[in-house]
């Protein structure tokens, strides 16, 4: 079995689909079809369940694909670092983001990072906290943005910044008329917040926690800009980042709060065993040096 015929099984599980597995390998069907085969019959097991419908993992399969999926990220692992040794500010960099904040910053620091490194290429990659913790423990990942504190032995952690928050309402609201707002004086209102899984929400609910402030039980959105189109509809009020915040915005007021400012802490983490501490320096960079 060599490393091409690996990546066939590790697309089809990943995939569950022969034909898109076949051109995400650059490959025809058939002939991906028949190297699976070849490899069934060499193991002497089925790796796969297959029907005109569906592709399912066999269990002794799916022991196969986590040991092949291990060899290829090994793999690309040695090929990074003698990559890293040729020129350690070229390769492929993938820099992870939680989506209540990736839609503010990559923008930003994207055209930053290529003018200090025009070598490098940099793959951007969003997702919760809890799917970026695993990428990055997998080695899918080089570094993320996480909320601070993040708690893991494994990881190496820089504080970035501090994203302060803000009351965001609708103009007709009774407390639209404040310049700034106390923290207490929520506690007879419901905030709109985040489903469960996003760590803007677990900030929030922190902050709702210490103040006893409700939270609004019928409605939770996906996304900050699902929160941002409930409030301007007059549906509620909510917490809003600052990183998020348009000056030029209409249809809604963010009040600032009074003394002690709420916030949440950004961090940068990578392994500590990273082979790219070079690259990840100039992100911390220009990352601390971000501000809206």
């Amino acid at each position: 079995m060599n490393l091409r015929e690996m990546s066939y099984l590790v697309a089809v599980a990943d995939l569950h689909h022969f034909s898109k597995a076949a051109e995400q390998c650059n490959v025809s069907q058939p002939t991906l079809s028949t190297q699976i085969k070849k490899m069934e019959q060499w193991l002497g097991i089925k790796i796969f369940e297959r029907n005109n419908k569906r592709v399912m993992i066999t269990e002794a399969g799916r022991d196969i694909i986590q040991s092949a999926k291990k060899i290829l990220q090994e793999v690309e692992r040695i090929k990074e670092i003698a990559e890293c040794s040729q020129n350690p500010l070229a390769g492929k960099f993938r820099l992870g983001a939680f989506p209540t904040l990736s839609t503010y910053v990559f923008p930003s620091i994207v055209p930053q990072i290529k003018a200090l490194m025009p070598d490098l290429r940099l793959i951007l990659i969003e997702d919760k906290t809890s799917a970026l913790m695993e990428s990055l423990h997998r080695g899918d990942i080089d570094a993320a943005l996480f909320a601070l504190p993040l708690h893991d032995d494994f990881f190496e952690v820089k504080a970035l910044f501090d994203d302060r928050f803000f009351l965001a309402v609708p103009p007709n609201h009774p407390l639209a008329e404040h310049t700034e707002i106390a923290v207490e004086a929520l506690a007879s209102y419901r905030l709109l917040l985040l489903e469960e899984g996003h760590c803007l929400r677990d900030n929030a609910l922190e902050i709702c926690q210490q103040h006893n402030i409700a939270e609004e039980q019928d409605f939770r959105a996906t996304g900050l800009e699902t929160l941002r189109q409930m409030v301007m509809a007059g549906t509620g009020i909510t917490l809003m980042p600052e990183i998020a915040i348009n000056a030029h915005e209409t249809g809604i007021h963010y009040i600032p709060f009074t003394e002690p400012t709420p916030y949440r802490s950004i961090g940068l983490a990578y392994r500590k065993t990273s082979t790219k501490k070079e690259i990840i320096q100039h992100v911390e960079d220009v990352l601390k040096s971000f501000h809206r």
